[in-house]
């Protein structure tokens, strides 16, 4: 007995060969086949998407989905200038389904095509305080490049963090050994106060050697030059200020030398160059123009409620943050699939090899996941390296019935039902604990 589904086939860059099933007969003849199509995950105008899209593919076994649970709402599409408004969008809307319809955070996933992805994801459900899980990968804010510009921006608001100073002290190397930072530390809990501050102390050069001396007092020039920029009214870009520090420092450079694979070097430049970028798209609703008042808003955006969330994700009471090759077998009550653009789906490698049929099965899976709606977006520009790039809708998006499909705009535009009003503030009632009045 063999068991499979050739249009779920998606590791074909793993070794996988799709042509071990297609050609089963051939190999055994007089084998009998059983098609396997009542779905029972999926209502009826998930699954007609999904067959819309697959049929598309040549070589396959001829089948059609089809499920006893009705029709269900339409696909939303929603389209977006650029990928921090998609990220912010699918948070509002996750949000708003908590509020009036009670949909808890478990019940939504958010399914995305290569892990960079993740990034603007993960800052906008930081932003809106929603409990989140990353399945499958590292979150983007644990990556150490990520890490280490955060902590040199807490450490410019706040020089007595020693926490976030004891990690960029030495980053890039200035002679600030661990040796030194141990010294340092020891110090600071002898005299019971900051590293920063010990720093400053006029008998250092008694517990230093004289080069760590005076790397130390080249370290806290360092910072004070910047904090006393930051703290004037200047109208310069912060993510621009911030590429010209990083650089200046030779951070960047750093980075591309760290690692020996060119890939993996690329991508943490490319991940740190993203956070730089978030900067300004953060602050920008910001009247003032003290670079410290705008430089602490962003960290306040991205700063989550850590213990709390971490609870919630422990009981299973998060969004899911998942790529499309990790979801199979997997389903969700509802789906955000975000990102629908040439270049990402299809991949560009897999346009460039010819290998687009592969990339089809995986939207198909994508699209299976979901069990009652289903959200797709796309934009018009991506940040690639701190480069704006314009982007083109997936050609898959041309696969779909349109019927099937209905623009989001004009689902935000209608009045909210009664219903669902009285929801959204019973629950909002509810998550602020005020009593009835």
């Amino acid at each position: 007995c063999v068991v499979g589904d050739d249009d779920q086939s998606i590791y074909g860059w793993r070794g996988a060969e799709i042509a071990n099933l297609l050609h089963l007969e051939d190999h055994f003849p007089g084998i009998r086949v059983i098609k396997l199509e009542q779905n029972y995950r999926s209502n009826n105008t998930i699954l007609k998407a999904a067959n819309a899209v697959i049929r598309h593919n040549p070589l396959r076994k001829d089948k059609t989905l089809w499920s006893s649970k009705g029709e269900g709402p339409l696909i939303q599409l929603m389209v977006f200038e650029t990928e921090e408004a998609e990220a912010q969008a699918v948070a509002e809307g996750i949000e708003v389904q908590r509020l009036s319809k009670r949909i808890p955070w478990n019940h939504q996933a958010i399914l995305f095509r290569t892990n960079l992805q993740a990034r603007p994801l993960e800052t906008a459900l930081r932003q809106s305080k929603i409990a989140y899980r990353l399945v499958g990968s590292q979150s983007y804010f644990d990556r150490r490049e990520v890490k280490d510009i955060l902590a040199f921006l807490k450490v410019l608001i706040n020089p007595d963090d020693d926490i976030s100073l004891l990690r960029i002290a030495n980053v890039p190397a200035r002679g600030l050994s661990a040796k030194t930072m141990q010294t340092l530390l020891q110090l600071s809990q002898d005299r019971n106060t900051s590293v920063w501050s010990v720093m400053h102390h006029s008998d250092l050069d008694t517990h230093l050697r004289a080069a760590a001396s005076k790397s130390s007092r080249g370290f806290v020039s360092l910072i004070e030059d910047q904090r006393r920029f930051l703290k004037e009214e200047n109208k310069m870009g912060l993510a621009h200020w911030a590429r010209s520090f990083l650089d200046h420092i030779g951070y960047f450079t750093e980075l591309k030398h760290s690692e020996k694979d060119p890939k993996i070097a690329e991508n943490r430049m490319q991940s740190a160059q993203e956070l730089v970028s978030s900067i300004d798209s953060l602050t920008a609703s910001m009247g003032s123009v003290k670079g410290e008042d705008r430089l602490n808003q962003f960290l306040e955006e991205i700063a989550l409620d850590q213990d709390r969330l971490d609870e919630k994700d422990k009981q299973g009471e998060g969004v899911t943050l998942i790529t499309m090759h990790s979801c199979k077998g997997l389903e969700y009550p509802h789906v955000h699939i975000v990102g629908l653009e040439q270049g990402l789906l299809p991949h560009t490698r897999s346009i460039d090899e010819g290998s687009l049929d592969e990339e089809r099965r995986l939207f198909y899976v994508a699209i299976t996941r979901a069990m009652e709606s289903l959200t797709i977006s796309h934009c018009e520009t991506r940040n690639k390296f701190g480069q704006t790039t314009p982007c083109q809708p997936s050609v898959f998006l041309n696969e779909l019935p349109d019927k099937l499909v209905e623009l989001a705009d004009d689902v935000f535009k209608r009045p909210v039902s009664p219903s669902s009003g009285a929801a959204m503030f019973d629950a909002l009632k509810s998550s602020l604990d005020l009593s009835d009045a």
